[in-house]
């Protein structure tokens, strides 16, 4: 592969090219990754069963905590990093990314060393109970090391597509998605192992992408290498306090991804004790589903990112606005064509997981179109929220993913059953998405004002 790091200019190459160069291969690292979650649903809604699909949607919050995790240390520091290169301080820039990886890695051996010791209450807490205690439990002890690997992926990707290498980024989701979908289908078909060969398979894909990312940042990497920390104790308060902003930074990454688990246990809370095991079979679809277009619109806000971040650093205001136009008609676009796609096939998207006829699979064939009506509002909320995380207005971000994630959510799936029904359990997550789009119009049409 031809290195392409010294083609990508922040400054002066025109944006529209300078955002496909970052956005395309973003985008076939996200389609990988979209295609490994869709394959895994696939192997284990029909090699183990709908109740397979149910303790994996249980357990996958944790996935979704760690996994935005990853995402805040990532996006936190590739801002905060981006800002220092506009400026030249490239060993600040160095300092940063090295703090975020010690902390990433930290923060994620503690929690997977809380969720190894204490898998009961986890697991409680989580919603799992009666006959689908027992198949949770199995996915959840071997998925454990996966908080280490996603964790060190989630940062890599971020350095790596500022570093200049957005191709060798998405080689790094490739990869590790290609060795996951095929270890998926071994564990689980010829070797027959169950819910515990999906747990594995994913491991090994993660421990890919951690050597991927490892290789480059020591061998490969041409600005954004490692930096030797200090160990005195004023070299601790700092580097505590660059941690601090860089969190604040990517905050939004963390309760974006927070707010997918919001979603997925509230949704599961809700469909139990409306339509019983079968209402969570048929929702874990719409949760399979969710992740691949979340990955779409994030790989627009990602692609974004680097280009806002470095010019808003370099005080270039006419090309962060230009950048912001062009990936808010992307995601418009992506969001008409995924909701055409859901609207019109979903009984066809359906059975690749499961069969029409059963309970299930006719519960999410008939929901799936009202689920789907929601994601162009949810286009438009990633890309602006990802916006406000680009130029340090991190608190204004992490108001509208909390409002959008959590407040609106939980809010809709009280109600809107109360209202609509089953069709009002899966209009909630439309219904808090266009909610947080209309405080996103409050916000702008306020601070027009108050410029005027």
């Amino acid at each position: 592969m031809r290195d392409n790091r010294d083609s990508i200019d922040f400054r002066n190459e025109d944006i529209g090219r300078l955002f496909a160069s970052l956005f395309f291969p973003t985008l076939l690292g996200m389609v990988f990754s979209m295609a490994f979650i869709l394959t895994d649903g696939i192997f284990v809604g029909h090699g183990i069963g709908p109740q397979g699909l149910a303790a994996i949607n249980l357990v996958g919050p944790i996935f979704m905590i760690i996994n935005g995790l990853g995402m805040m240390f990532g996006m936190g520091a590739s801002v905060v990093a981006a800002i220092h290169l506009s400026k030249d301080n490239i060993k600040a820039a160095r300092i940063n990314i090295t703090q975020a990886y010690m902390a990433g890695i930290v923060v994620s051996v503690v929690i997977g060393t809380v969720c190894y010791c204490f898998p009961h209450q986890v697991l409680t807490l989580l919603g799992a109970n009666g006959a689908l205690y027992d198949a949770a439990y199995e996915y959840y002890v071997w998925f454990l090391p996966t908080c280490l690997f996603a964790m060190i992926e989630g940062i890599g990707l971020f350095v790596i597509r500022l570093d200049g290498s957005p191709r060798y980024a998405a080689l790094s989701n490739i990869i590790p998605a290609v060795v996951n979908i095929v270890l998926d289908y071994v564990f689980i078909f010829p070797c027959g192992w169950g819910l515990k060969g999906a747990s594995l398979a994913t491991d090994i894909g993660g421990l890919v992408a951690v050597l991927m990312i490892g290789w480059y940042m020591f061998l490969r990497s041409k600005t954004l290498k490692f930096h030797r920390v200090k160990r005195t104790r004023k070299s601790l308060i700092l580097s505590l306090r660059n941690v601090g902003y860089m969190v604040r930074m990517g905050a939004s990454g963390l309760v974006g991804e927070m707010a997918v688990g919001v979603m997925m246990l509230t949704g599961n809370l809700a469909f139990k004790h409306w339509l019983g095991d079968d209402g969570i079979s048929a929702y874990s679809i719409a949760c399979y589903l969710f992740p691949l277009v979340y990955m779409v619109y994030s790989a627009v806000a990602q692609s974004a990112q680097p280009i806002v971040s470095f010019n808003h650093g370099a005080g270039l205001q006419q090309r962060v606005r230009k950048t912001l136009l062009i990936s808010l008609g992307i995601s418009v676009l992506l969001g008409l064509g995924i909701s055409t796609l859901f609207v019109f096939f979903s009984p066809t998207v359906v059975s690749v997981f499961l069969s029409g006829e059963s309970a299930a699979g006719a519960l999410a064939a008939s929901g799936l179109p009202y689920y789907a009506s929601g994601f162009v509002f949810m286009a438009v909320n990633i890309c602006v929220v990802g916006y406000y995380q680009s130029i340090e207005r991190a608190g204004l971000a992490v108001l509208l993913t909390l409002l959008r994630g959590v407040v609106f959510m939980a809010v809709a799936f009280v109600a809107m059953p109360m209202l609509a029904g089953v069709k009002g359990l899966w209009l909630s997550v439309p219904v808090a998405e266009a909610l947080t789009l209309v405080a996103v119009v409050v916000i702008q049409t306020t601070k027009r004002k108050t410029k005027k």
